[in-house]
């Protein structure tokens, strides 16, 4: 019998589909990298037994900033995306994170430094081959690292249905 794709799945998709078609729009003034995809890796606790590792990818659009004082003194700076994720406890739980996320680096400095963020989506999680859908949601604190056109970005999070997780992301900005 032939199973339909799960909802996290066909949301990450819509979301990436979006996402993509974005840069029709350009952000000439704000002098922006506009998006950045990364991939990395995670130490977290999605699983009931023991830890998890897991491969994660990333995919971030730069907003335009909000400029506040005149002249652009202090500025806003937020970025929206996606971010998917694989963990295994390499025992018995398989878990797959699809999430949007709302960002925001908090210190002004354009597209780079400290950032804070909330994610909402779903997991997929497979245990003892019993596979069932949860509400996913968290929050995130990290530091993007530029490296010319490319980046680093270490972080650590929180939520449900996986507790927590540490990790860091490479990426490039296009």
């Amino acid at each position: 019998m032939h199973k339909l794709p799960s909802a996290g799945i066909l949301i990450f998709l819509a979301v990436l589909f979006i996402a993509s078609g974005q840069s029709v729009f350009a952000q000439e003034e704000a002098n922006v990298n506009e998006m950045a995809a990364g991939l990395g890796v995670e130490w977290n606790m999605n699983s009931r037994e023991n830890f998890a590792g897991a491969v994660v990818f990333s995919y971030d659009y730069s907003l335009t900033p909000i400029t506040f004082i005149e002249g652009g003194s202090y500025m806003l700076n937020f970025a929206a995306g996606i971010n998917a994720a694989m963990s295994s406890n390499f025992s018995n739980t398989t878990v797959i994170e699809t999430a949007a996320f709302f960002r925001w680096y908090f210190l002004g400095a354009g597209f780079r430094g400290p950032f804070a963020q909330g994610e909402l989506g779903f997991s997929h999680i497979n245990e003892d081959d019993i596979s069932f859908e949860s509400f996913m949601g968290g929050l995130r604190a990290g530091l993007r690292v530029p490296l010319g056109s490319f980046y680093i970005e270490p972080f650590g999070r929180f939520g449900y249905p996986y507790v927590f997780g540490i990790g860091a992301i490479a990426g490039i900005k296009f």
